[in-house]
């Protein structure tokens, strides 16, 4: 035969499930199936770096939990009775888990910050008095910030709690923050116990335990205060010292362990049922209040048929507005992306010439060519950048104007991958050759002129046509030549490698220009796909509100009332079950706030 608050807390499940409630029917569910299971567990909770494993760890007197100043539980560890010390890691949050075997001297290390990943758990096994009678202690990750992950899955544990031991050092007073976590612990887990730490590095504790115990009061929260101190716990254990280990605080704890926790653990199954079945109630009592107290009145009905009206007005209103500010901005868009690349390309330029007032192409052609295709990519880079910011911006100053605001307004890709692919390799300038049998050529031809002229010359002062000074004339013009040459042919060949980059970067800025202004014309398209389709849900969403309103102006009278007697006989039974509640378990549950 089932024990009466499990019969009410069937009741309370079907309750959930008639009302629609299957997330509360689930938490109940899962509180039932963990009532049946004969272990008690004790939930260590707390902020961080309050001495919660350093508690646990001097409750069992083993090195079970990690400890540190640079070291933070990261999962839940759950220390409990066996005859070998043993202790496995728990991998994978949805079944089937992992359980992994470890050494138990590695689990310590296992659960601190620099591990994590799929874990979920340790488990530890000790052979200890304190735990051979089921009691198993869940040293938790320290609670911060309220919406983080640890604390996210600190409360999820609580539903398995029987008891909870909220943890605070006696350095300092309890913070709005600790208040607050306990009085969101006590709507899961009534059974609440505060200890207070690191009693022998305060000299002042007694004042903080006074003062806590006043802030207690002052919260409403029924929980007792021990004041403790797990270093002396433990050292008193190495060493024996009876008088060191009554000092520590810490048989006054476990004396409350074992009888007010172990020992009444059905009160405690009776008191957690309570607190959950009365809190589910109250949630479902909510809709059903609503109903009965705000039933809807023809001339309410006939204001929103208005309302909807209104809003449909004020939206097709707005629709021409926006897709103004959309086209207006889309253009100014693609003109400002366009004489950025232009700008940029120009600067390109720019660089390549003052390059070529200098270099010779023939010199470091490849080089060149890689730099020019690295500008350009970085020119592409920071254009496209620019679109993508400017193309955002664009659609939140459109959905300013819309009445309706979304996230996610663009595509995740609105541009082509392989915009760059598609420009062409830059073509190789003509580079002449200025070998050696073209000076040859190139020196012979200047110095027959100068052979010739001062031969003619000296002939006159009655010297041979060939003589020292015709020859050297010659070879003089000669070298002078093939100067003149080769500054010729370097200059042909700096003119053809900028007009070959010249040629290289209009390819370049036709066909990437036209990539943006396609991919402009996209998101543009995009958008006033999206405003379009978000008017159209909303004006058939307004429309079906108003159609709405006036199916419930005809609704008839006698239809309405016999809804409203469903609605009162279903409250009458929600009333009628948490009387059952609150007398399952002497009252604990707090009044519901209405009457049968």
């Amino acid at each position: 035969m089932s024990a009466p608050w499990l019969d009410v807390l069937d009741d309370t499940i079907r309750a959930c499930t008639t009302h629609n409630r299957p997330d509360l029917a689930l938490r109940l569910r899962e509180k039932r199936a963990r009532q049946l299971d004969p272990k008690v567990r004790v939930l260590v909770v707390g902020e961080s770096k309050q001495g919660k494993s350093q508690l646990v760890n001097a409750l069992v007197n083993a090195p079970v939990c990690a400890v540190g100043d640079d070291v933070t539980t990261t999962v839940p560890t759950f220390v409990q009775h066996a005859e070998t010390p043993s202790a496995a890691l728990v991998r994978g949050a949805d079944a089937p888990t992992e359980r992994i075997p470890v050494p138990i001297d590695e689990v310590a290390d296992q659960v601190s910050t620099e591990h994590g990943g799929d874990l979920v758990r340790a488990e530890v096994g000790i052979p200890r008095d304190l735990l051979t009678s089921g009691l198993v202690l869940v040293d938790t990750p320290g609670i911060g910030n309220l919406r983080s992950a640890h604390t996210a899955s600190t409360f999820a544990t609580l539903l398995q709690a029987d008891a909870v031991l909220m943890v605070s050092d006696a350095t300092a007073e309890l913070t709005a923050s600790e208040l607050d976590l306990l009085g969101r612990v006590t709507q899961s887990c009534p059974t609440v116990f505060v200890v207070l730490t690191k009693i022998d590095l305060t000299a002042g504790w007694r004042h903080v335990v006074r003062r806590n115990r006043e802030h207690l009061a002052r919260a409403g929260i029924a929980a007792r205060v021990f004041p403790v101190s797990s270093a002396l716990r433990l050292r008193a254990a190495k060493t024996g010292d009876r008088d060191l280990n009554a000092e520590s605080g810490f048989p006054e704890l476990i004396e409350c362990v074992r009888g007010d926790i172990v020992a009444a653990a059905d009160v405690l199954a009776r008191r957690t049922v309570t607190v959950l079945a009365a809190a589910a109630i109250r949630q479902l009592v909510v809709p059903v209040r609503e109903e009965l107290t705000a039933p809807r009145r023809t001339e309410d009905v006939v204001a929103a048929l208005n309302e909807a009206q209104r809003r449909v007005d004020e939206l097709r209103r707005r629709s021409a507005r926006w897709q103004t500010v959309l086209a207006d901005e889309m253009a100014d868009l693609v003109s400002d992306v366009e004489y950025d690349l232009r700008d940029r390309t120009r600067r390109i330029l720019r660089e390549v010439d003052r390059t070529f007032e200098t270099a010779d192409p023939a010199v470091g052609w490849d080089e060149f060519g890689a730099w020019l295709e690295e500008r350009l990519t970085e020119a592409a880079t920071a254009n496209f950048t620019w679109l993508l910011d400017r193309a955002e911006w664009v659609a939140e100053k459109v959905a300013r104007s819309f009445p309706v605001h979304r996230d996610g307004l663009l595509p995740e890709s609105v541009f082509p991958d392989d915009a760059l692919d598609r420009v062409s390799t830059m073509d190789r300038p003509v580079i002449e050759r200025f070998g050696v049998v073209q000076k040859f050529f190139t020196g012979l031809r200047g110095s027959y002129g100068g052979v010739l002229m001062f031969g003619l010359v000296t002939s006159l002062a009655g010297m041979p046509l060939i003589n020292a000074v015709s020859l050297g004339a010659g070879a003089l013009f000669g070298g002078k030549s093939i100067l003149d040459e080769s500054g010729q042919r370097l200059r042909r060949r700096q003119s053809a490698a900028k007009a070959a980059a010249q040629r290289h970067v209009d390819d370049f800025f036709l066909k990437f220009s036209k990539d943006c202004r396609d991919a402009a014309r996209h998101v543009q398209r995009s958008l006033r796909g999206h405003f379009s389709t978000l008017a159209d849900e909303l004006q058939e969403t307004l429309l079906e509100s108003a159609r709405g309103a006036r199916r419930a102006v005809q609704e008839d009278t006698v239809h309405r009332e016999r809804r409203l007697q469903e609605a009162k006989r279903e409250l009458d039974r929600l009333v009628e079950l948490y009387q059952r509640v609150q007398a399952s378990a002497a009252g604990q549950a707090p009044p519901l706030g209405i009457s049968a």
